[in-house]
């Protein structure tokens, strides 16, 4: 079923690991996104332990050599913590960033919502607090964004991976799926998502369908369904 996926355009693709992780946890996805026509990359900077002095330069100077050697804008996807840094990204430089894929990232509610707030302190040896008050988190890029998120998650607080509606950006997307956080990028339908989102033609968004099938209302559940 994901091989009949709609295939890409050939665009740039780069995709950030979550806490603690490295471009080794992005392989099968990033992968799977080379098989449907798309040219991917990690993040190309060892295990993500935070927004350490020179990591968001290093992120923004890839973005930049990704879009400069195409002449494309460059699609980004953040797996938790790889994806706050995706938004933030899209945010400084939304005309080279196409669209925006979160799966499982801490963006909304309290910075606390997340059972691996402890581990972001002991590995980054920074505050939470601290490293965020200069940002606005839920504030959604000026670009197509979507937010992968489950339920079931275990580590992130489903809530603080909704984007709530903006006047400012119409453009933006919640989609459920059953899976748990640290599946999230291995998932059969966040992959199906993923790729549905990044064939939309530029410039043509239109909001993720949940088709009227069995297994599309098993997999995708109901967004009108009560909190």
């Amino acid at each position: 079923m994901l091989a009949k996926a709609p295939r890409g355009d050939g665009h740039n693709v780069v995709v950030f690991p979550g806490l603690s992780a490295n471009d080794g946890s992005t392989i099968p996805l990033r992968r799977y996104l080379g098989s449907l026509g798309y040219k991917t990359s990690g993040w190309e900077q060892g295990f993500n332990f935070g927004p350490r002095v020179g990591v968001i330069d290093e992120a923004r100077a890839q973005v930049s050599r990704a879009f400069e050697s195409s002449g494309q804008k460059v699609s980004l996807i953040g797996w938790s913590l790889g994806g706050v840094y995706a938004r933030e990204l899209a945010k400084e430089l939304p005309h080279m960033v196409r669209g925006v894929i979160t799966l499982g990232s801490p963006f909304a509610g309290s910075h606390r919502s997340t059972n691996a707030w402890r581990i972001y302190e002991l590995a980054s040896g920074r505050k939470l607090e601290r490293e965020t008050e200069n940002y606005d988190l839920p504030g959604a890029p000026p670009v197509p964004t979507t937010s992968i998120y489950s339920r079931s998650d275990g580590i992130v607080a489903w809530q603080g991976s909704v984007q709530q509606t903006s006047t400012a950006n119409r453009q933006t997307e919640n989609i459920e799926v059953i899976a748990s956080h640290i599946g999230l990028g291995l998932n059969p339908s966040a992959w199906w998502a993923v790729a549905d989102r990044l064939a939309r033609p530029q410039g043509e968004w239109q909001p993720f369908q949940r088709r009227s099938t069995f297994w599309h209302g098993l997999i995708y559940p109901d967004p009108e369904r009560a909190g």
